[in-house]
């Protein structure tokens, strides 16, 4: 592209490389209005009213079952009970609900499904056999001391299939469960268990595992302690009668998985990977800010000490009180779902084990690799992209599952009363596999690549145009627009301008310094204004730095990526990445951009991923 434009050259002297600037632009703005990380461009899994836990098997006759908890009040409400669907064309159509549970009998709910290399196919879940109606809760949440949720208690069972899920068992086999201290803790000291399942069961060795998050009891946030448990079956895989079926509470002894030392009293949605060396892998949710993370040796038996859970290079992973998930791959890599924000912003909040629920929107994924250590393999995880986002920022999606099909990658998710398959983008997840090594300019988007002061600008993608509907209103063309930099601050203080396209009239867009070590992107449309700063600290005096801003025109999302690390806002911010109005039409501005102690500006007419900016700050 046109490198070193300089002061006096205008775009009429561009002549082809003009009109390859609008062939450009407009390739862009047709992709950019169907964006696939988009929710609601996914394909619906039919329900009753509320949805929850979306999770597929492939059976043996190749289509897919997925197991859902649903009914027609909200969570948690009388008539919720599990059905089952089947699809033959990876969730385009489901065929009609089978019941495993009725919708007339006591809650059912929260299953999880594990098929054995025979075939047949368990439905594990939650059942309030004894249909209890009460229970003892913390005053003062409860007023009467009585909660009357009674979806997370009671007995847990499962049921089987022989016929690829076309039908269930009419008997259900409860699985006994070892008591823990948490269980003897609560108010009925273990007669009465506390507890539910989101994490998959799974396969390790020559057992069947089905994971369980045991449950203190129900207060402000409504579980007030939890940890993660393992039940284990040595003969599931063969057994053909249920009721032999043999079943272990691991790990040994009386505690299960927990956060850190110095940790809050949640841990729970343990989600767990077999890694090639037969090691297990978990993750889960705390109320500290930051998800965690233990391996077991010895094939769930035993865990080492929890730590919290970090990228590659070291950085604390941030996380609300939510669904995040890590699955292994057929190619033996890794995907981790989570949202990346929190740390000591939830950790120190004096409602913790409520705020903590709030803000899964967008939903970012991180590449895991295997690593060798001193004890066994470990996972290095990347830095994240966002994979799936809602217009509507209070939308929570969660509680996926992952299906690869025919080399193809599908999540399902729900937002509690829609639930969808979603595929993903391959090129995306291969970027967060090898972002460790990638080294490569991305020249895919790039407008203009210059060196100089001054220079006539290319034209930028319009964020918001009007339809060609019959009231005019708008069309968001969720495009986008990066600047990738390469600078040396003679000097840190607040206000000096480094890129600058703004009319007088302030239209454009400006890269600024900032207060306490910071750059400022600044967006206007004339009448619509939206700032994001870098973290603080990023910028340093006299080095050569690297700093790609994106503004991603799907979520509405700004990044900073400094030096090859994603902000993700330190112990300054819960968010490293930050929302601007969307609202704002334009940053077109002024035909000729300054910059100043910029050595090398990149234009780009859409969002680079964070692997894409990561490869061109590592590329000589």
């Amino acid at each position: 592209m046109a490198e070193g434009v300089g002061k006096s050259e205008t775009r009429a002297s561009l002549g082809g490389e003009y009109v390859r600037y609008l062939l450009l632009l407009t390739a862009l703005s047709g992709w950019a209005q169907t964006d696939a990380r988009l929710i609601s461009t996914g394909r619906l899994i039919p329900d009753e009213g509320y949805s929850d836990q979306p999770y597929i098997v492939k059976t043996n006759d190749g289509a897919w079952v997925c197991a859902i908890t649903t009914g027609p009040g909200a969570e948690g409400a009388g008539g919720q009970h599990v059905v089952t669907r089947r699809s033959t064309d990876r969730g385009q159509t489901w065929s009609a609900a089978v019941d495993v549970e009725p919708s007339n009998g006591p809650e059912a709910s929260y299953a999880v499904l594990l098929k054995v290399p025979t075939g047949r196919i368990f439905v594990f879940y939650n059942h309030n056999t004894d249909n209890v109606r009460t229970v003892i809760g913390d005053k003062p949440t409860y007023k009467d001391g009585l909660v009357r949720r009674v979806d997370s208690l009671g007995h847990f069972v499962f049921k089987y299939s022989d016929d690829h899920g076309r039908t269930w068992s009419a008997q259900r086999y409860e699985i006994p469960q070892r008591d823990f201290e948490i269980d003897r803790k609560n108010p009925y000291q273990g007669k009465l268990k506390f507890f539910w399942n989101v994490g998959k069961a799974f396969i390790a060795g020559n057992a069947g595992y089905v994971p369980i998050h045991k449950v203190g009891g129900f207060g402000e946030g409504f579980f007030t302690s939890s940890e993660g448990a393992l039940l284990r079956s040595d003969n599931i895989l063969t057994e053909r009668d249920p009721a032999k079926i043999r079943w272990a509470t691991w790990p040994e002894g009386e505690i299960g998985l927990r956060a850190p030392a110095g940790g809050g009293p949640i841990a729970e949605e343990q989600s767990f990977s077999v890694l090639s060396d037969g090691s297990l892998f978990a993750v889960y949710r705390t109320i500290d800010g930051h998800p965690a993370v233990s391996y077991s040796r010895d094939a769930g038996r035993s865990w080492s000490a929890p730590e919290y859970m970090r990228f590659a290079d070291g950085r604390l992973m941030k996380h609300p009180r939510a669904a995040n998930f890590a699955w292994r791959c057929e190619n033996g890599k890794f995907l981790y779902w989570f949202h990346n924000h929190g740390g000591r912003f939830i950790r120190e909040h004096p409602k913790r084990r409520s705020i903590a629920y709030e803000e899964r929107n967008p939903v970012w994924l991180s590449g895991g690799v295997e690593a060798d250590s001193p004890a066994g393999k470990v996972i290095r995880w990347s830095q994240p992209e966002i994979a799936l986002y809602d217009d509507d920022i209070y939308i929570r999606m969660s509680y996926p599952d992952l299906v690869e099909e025919g080399g193809k990658y599908y999540v399902t998710e729900t937002q509690k009363d829609i639930a969808r398959v979603h595929e993903l983008d391959l090129t995306q997840l291969e970027g967060l596999w090898n972002q460790a090594s990638a080294q490569n300019v991305t020249r895919s988007g790039l407008l203009l690549e210059t060196t100089a002061a001054t220079f006539e600008g290319p034209p930028l993608p319009e964020f918001l145009q009007r339809s060609r509907r019959a009231d005019y209103g708008t069309e968001d063309r969720r495009a986008g627009l990066t600047l990738d930099l390469r600078l040396t601050l003679k000097s840190l203080a607040a206000g000096q301008t480094l890129v600058d396209n703004r009319t007088p009239d302030g239209r454009g867009l400006a890269v600024v310094t900032a207060p306490l070590g910071t750059l400022e992107l600044i967006l206007s449309d004339g009448r619509t204004e939206s700032r994001w700063r870098s973290d603080r600290g990023s910028l340093i005096l006299g080095k050569a730095q690297a700093v790609t801003v994106t503004v991603d025109g799907g979520p509405k999302i700004i990044t900073f990526v400094v030096d090859g690390k994603l902000n993700d806002g330190g112990d300054d911010r819960q968010y490293g990445w930050g929302r601007y109005n969307p609202n704002l039409k334009s940053v077109n501005g002024a035909p000729q951009w300054r910059t100043a102690q910029i050595q090398r500006l990149r234009i780009y007419g859409r969002a680079l991923r964070t692997s894409e900016a990561i490869a061109n700050q590592r590329a000589k």
